[in-house]
């Protein structure tokens, strides 16, 4: 009688490890059933891809003729001590023409010591009257600079702030500097993430003094664009 039991419970034990042990493939593919049924939402996204920028590049200066759209019309602090070509052609970075700037030490020592330019909208613009751009998208302003011996030191190249206090503020601001320029031409970067570029007449300006340059300072510019 007790062999007839334990032969009998040996049976059963068997049959229950038969219902609980599956196939290791058996497994795999219900799994994958599993994943394919799965609602499109809580499928995971791959963390490097984001949706595309829809900005489109946005020129400051190309060359002479091309549409540009700001005016360097914003001389400070009168333009007395600067001359400014916006068609020069020789040694350029690319296309037919460049930007040579010509900032007069000598005379500036006899005033106020500093100088600059803005690239404005519309032309003359400080800020009393409608033109900024929506810039919005924009992660970044970049534009090529060299300088005439090398050496040459701009302290500040900036976008925006213009209109501080008055009725079209433009609504943000940024800028890089000092900085050193060599002779050889070289592309720098405003980094423009995080800010709010949704009202923006001035498009681009550099600043220098007479500290920072106690003989001569000669540059030029070259492709300033936002992307």
């Amino acid at each position: 009688m007790n062999v007839r039991f334990n032969q009998l419970s040996l049976l059963i034990l068997l049959a229950l490890v038969g219902c609980s042990s599956r196939p290791e493939s058996d497994s795999k593919a219900a799994q994958a059933r599993l994943e394919e049924n799965l609602p499109s939402e809580e499928m995971p996204v791959p963390s490097d891809k984001k949706p595309p920028s829809e900005f489109k590049p946005f020129v400051v200066y190309k060359d002479k003729g091309s549409p540009n759209r700001f005016t360097p019309s914003g001389y400070m602090p009168n333009g007395e001590c600067l001359k400014m070509a916006d068609s020069h052609t020789q040694m350029c970075h690319e296309g037919k023409t460049c930007i040579k700037i010509n900032y007069s030490v000598e005379c500036s020592k006899k005033g106020r010591n500093w100088a600059g330019i803005y690239w404005l909208n519309p032309p003359d613009n400080w800020g009393d009257r409608k033109g900024g751009y929506n810039l919005t998208g924009a992660e970044r302003l970049t534009f090529w600079a060299r300088g005439e011996k090398g050496g040459e030191r701009i302290e500040e190249f900036k976008i925006g702030g213009v209109g501080r206090g008055m009725d079209y503020p433009d609504s943000d601001n940024a800028f890089i500097g000092p900085v050193i320029l060599t002779k050889e031409w070289k592309e720098y970067t405003i980094d423009l993430r995080g800010k709010d570029l949704a009202y923006i007449s001035g498009g681009f300006a550099w600043v220098t003094n007479t500290e920072a340059n106690p003989q001569e300072c000669i540059f030029y510019l070259d492709t300033i664009e936002y992307k």
